[in-house]
């Protein structure tokens, strides 16, 4: 059988970036959703650049983020380049929205018909050197003490299908919610923050992967957590959380590795 065919090009920007790769902090910082680059392969996806910017393109104001608390905890961070239109990196390959050909209601030309060779191609190409480095990093800090903490980081539109969400952030969990659960408690205690515990997305094992697979299969703390797109739009707001998980997450480790 032929092999697909190759879908990055050499002007391309690989799949992922690190930041703080040699961190000291035991958080491992992960975006599934960071970037909104498209293949030159893939032209626009049959989109305006309009639509690219929007929710349905990326997780908005989370690579600035990332970055930002990377650099405060000294923690290994990895961002996805790539918009989440070509391939959802937190997604099951196998799952219905792993590559979509409507998103929000809007249509994407360019996945609409795709046969496995372009389906496996970005696969391939995208999703599978992502979670390698992923899982390359996790693999390296399990040897060594202590046990590394995954963090996955994403925003959420205020307003989704006509409802407008209240919340200012969501920790998202499955079957573990130990680190998740301290970190509710802790943001619910800043003035005026209000928190949803599993929303404005619940996990699970047929519609996220990173949690299910680098978390949950690994027996590390971890969770996802969601922050309101419209308080991450800007360098300050960026700063703002930046700040507050830097000074919020490291607290709640010991309670949580005792023993």
């Amino acid at each position: 059988m032929d092999s697909p065919a190759t879908l990055l090009g050499a002007d391309d920007p690989a799949p992922f970036t690190v930041h703080r790769a040699h961190g000291d902090s035991p958080f491992v910082l992960i975006a599934d959703h960071a970037g909104q680059r498209i293949p030159a392969r893939l032209g626009d996806l049959g989109l305006s650049q309009a639509e690219l910017d929007r929710h349905i393109g990326w997780d908005i104001g989370i690579a600035g983020l990332a970055e930002r608390l990377s650099e405060k905890l000294d923690a290994f961070a990895i961002l996805q380049t790539y918009s989440r239109l070509v391939i959802d990196c937190n997604r099951p390959l196998e799952a219905p929205g792993s590559i979509v050909a409507v998103s929000d209601g809007t249509a994407i030309p360019g996945n609409e018909s795709l046969d496995d060779d372009a389906r496996t191609a970005r696969a391939l190409e995208i999703f599978a050197p992502y979670h390698a480095r992923i899982t390359q990093e996790l693999d390296r800090r399990s040897e060594e003490s202590p046990a590394p903490v995954l963090v996955s980081l994403h925003s959420f539109t205020p307003v989704f299908a006509g409802f407008v969400r209240p919340w200012h952030t969501g920790v998202l969990y499955h079957r573990d919610a130990r680190l998740a659960h301290a970190l509710r408690d802790a943001l619910r205690a800043e003035a005026g923050m209000v928190v949803g515990d599993n929303e404005p997305y619940a996990v699970s094992d047929t519609s996220d992967f990173a949690v299910p697979v680098h978390g949950e299969q690994r027996g590390l703390l971890h969770v996802e957590l969601e922050i309101r797109q419209d308080l991450i739009d800007d360098a300050a707001g960026q700063e703002e959380w930046a700040e507050r998980l830097a000074r919020i997450l490291p607290a709640l480790l010991p309670d949580l590795t005792h023993g």
